[in-house]
């Protein structure tokens, strides 16, 4: 089966190579999931535009056991957003999605299915059966306030570092709130963010931002899928801890991003996320850019800072519930540490980074910003565990931030993840390759191919996670 899916990838994989056309297209799909929109005028009554996907996942294990499955999982989808025209300074986008999914449940069941199980909602499946999700993603309206300033409140894509839709399965991660983004500060993007609610990707409704569920939350089965179940949530910070500490399980997430241009060649970055009574942290971050002839070097460092409130006493320094090995088991204080160095010659792009958590407590970041994401973070990937280094060297080739791809975008990356064996984690090696293509002919439909090989010293625990999808978005 997995050489018949792969050699079918590769196959697809050089058939736009011999194809050329130059039409733009309503909208673009940039590498990292991100929409481009090409449309300016949205005309006398405002224009719609859609999306048809598809996407196939296989994971096939080293050795299969009760809680390791192979499994083959594919869905089809898509979505349709209406954006309004602007009127008096106000306009509005709405947006429906849907995902089927596609799966022998008696072979592969819900809680066995993990790469791919954004494709549908596994709490609805092992409560009602349901295999599909259909939701409305987007429903927001946007203020033009003051020169450069939108203020968009309602149900919206937030693409902060510490917030984003990451749009990587069939439906995108959502937030209800209300957002602003403005260029007041000279030579400064400022974005700030209120939020109430979020919809993670395999979820058809909107649940808490840092709560876990449990028994006490729901009496449907499998409650740990009802609220925010993303695999960097805290699994300690449950509605039943929650409650008797007398904190709110409905906490709102405040975040902002600050990104400053003011020096050539300078980027300075600064982030916050607060979630009240529980959790806060910081990010700063700094790139240089070096120029040469015909090739730059742009040295770059993160640090985050992460400040417990009453989190860490409500569910403890691990963010899987298992204080085993951490130095002070009721505090989530941490840091984090990322420094990397970036070189660009014509249209290749080689990134060699290094990132370490420090031997304090988890760093909990459940909103889809990945805090390791440009530095150490390849795929499926990431790292928010305490005493934890990692390592990394990728090659892009052919990137771009239009979202078409007429040549082949490129990836290739070598992880290197030095755990704490004596907080019950181990070392692991993971090899990735993955490419973006826009058929020239017809450049309205993309389609990517993406391969990770993990290879642990944990027994049993290697296994290839490769992946197929469709976009024609019109």
């Amino acid at each position: 089966m997995l050489k018949k899916f792969t050699y079918t990838c590769l196959a697809f994989c050089g058939l736009g190579s011999f194809l050329v056309a130059d039409e733009l297209p309503k909208v673009g799909l940039k590498s990292n999931y991100q929409l481009v929109d090409y449309v300016k005028n949205r005309g006398e009554y405002g224009t719609f535009y859609g999306r048809i996907r598809s996407n196939t996942f296989h994971y096939e294990w080293e050795k299969e056991s009760a809680t390791h499955k192979n499994y083959l999982v594919t869905a089809l989808g898509g979505s349709v957003v209406y954006k309004s025209p602007t009127f008096k300074n106000i306009d509005t986008t709405f947006g429906f999605y849907y995902s089927r999914a596609f799966f022998d449940d008696s072979k592969y069941p819900a809680s066995t299915i993990t790469k791919g199980k954004d494709t549908f909602s596994r709490f609805d499946n092992v409560n009602n059966g349901s295999k599909s999700m259909a939701v409305v993603g987007q429903a927001y309206l946007r203020f033009h306030l003051l020169k450069d300033t939108q203020l968009l409140v309602g149900r919206q894509f937030v693409e902060s570092f510490y917030a984003k839709s990451n749009d990587s399965k069939m439906i995108p991660n959502t937030f209800d709130g209300v957002v602003l983004n403005t260029k007041i500060i000279p030579h400064t993007n400022t974005k700030i963010a209120y939020l109430v609610k979020q919809k993670l990707r395999d979820h058809t409704s909107a649940h808490s931002l840092l709560m876990y569920g449990d028994e006490n939350s729901t009496s449907a089965t499998n409650p740990q899928w009802s609220e925010n179940d993303d695999g960097a949530m805290h699994k300690g910070l449950t509605y039943t801890a929650l409650k008797e500490a007398g904190v709110s399980t409905e906490a709102p997430l405040v975040t902002g991003d600050f990104k400053n241009r003011s020096i050539k060649n300078l980027k300075l970055d600064f982030s916050f996320y607060y979630v009240p009574e529980l959790l806060s942290q910081t990010m700063v971050e700094a790139n240089y850019k070096l120029p040469f002839d015909g090739f730059s070097i742009t040295p770059g460092v993160r640090y985050i800072k992460q400040f417990d409130d009453k989190a860490g006493k409500i569910g403890g320094a691990a963010y899987d519930g298992d204080p085993t090995g951490y130095k002070d088991k009721n505090s989530l204080d941490s840091q984090m540490l990322g420094l990397r160095v970036v070189t660009k010659y014509k249209n290749y792009k080689l990134n060699l980074a290094y990132t370490q958590v420090m031997d304090e407590a988890d760093l909990i970041t459940p909103w889809r910003g990945l805090s390791t994401a440009g530095y150490t973070h390849s795929m499926a990937r990431s790292n928010w565990m305490a005493n934890t280094k990692s390592y990394r060297a990728e090659l892009q080739i052919n990137q771009n931030k239009s979202g078409i791809y007429k040549d082949m975008f490129l990836q290739i990356s070598y992880l290197h993840t030095d755990a704490d064996e004596k907080k019950g984690f181990h070392d692991e090696d993971y090899y990735y390759i993955g490419c973006v293509q826009n058929i020239p002919i017809f450049q309205d439909l993309q389609y990517r191919i993406r391969f990770g090989y993990q290879d642990t010293e944990k027994k049993d625990s290697d296994g290839l996670d490769a992946r197929f999808e469709l976009n024609y978005l019109f």
